[in-house]
């Protein structure tokens, strides 16, 4: 039986949730990702933060699903939150200019491109460097 391309871990505390996706985001697995943020919000959650720490690849059907996720989230009143996505992620975002979704999110960090000249140059943020579920502080349930 092969392994599922993409494992998605739930934790709860009080009215926030992390959602800590493992592996890989692509057209057959954003379904998973997107019934697992609607059930957030279906819950009541309105805080809804997304680990990516793990995530080894994501195409635009993930993109996708968080702009729906996103867009619904707002419309209930919460927000949701991109933490450490890989590269690809952060370059198709800028390449489909929907930074402004995540703007209220330091977690989707968008260095310049290689055209920019204006902008200082800042560090790449680290990837894949902080263990799933270091998102929330506290007891996670």
């Amino acid at each position: 039986m092969p392994l599922p391309q993409l494992i998605v871990h739930r934790h709860d505390r009080r009215t926030r949730t992390l959602i800590t996706l493992v592996g890989e985001i692509d057209l057959e697995s954003a379904p998973m990702v997107h019934a697992s943020l609607e059930w957030c919000l279906r819950d009541g959650t309105r805080t809804i933060d997304v680990d990516l720490t793990l995530v080894t690849f994501c195409d635009c059907s993930g993109l996708n699903t968080f702009l729906h996720a996103a867009r619904q989230t707002t419309v209930a009143g919460g927000t949701l939150r991109l933490h450490h996505p890989p590269p690809m992620l952060t370059h198709i975002v800028r390449i489909a200019d929907c930074e402004f979704l995540f703007a209220g999110s330091r977690s989707v960090p968008l260095p310049p491109s290689a055209g920019d000249t204006a902008a200082a140059p800042r560090p790449a943020p680290p990837h894949r460097s902080v263990p799933p579920g270091s998102v929330l502080s506290g007891d996670v349930r």
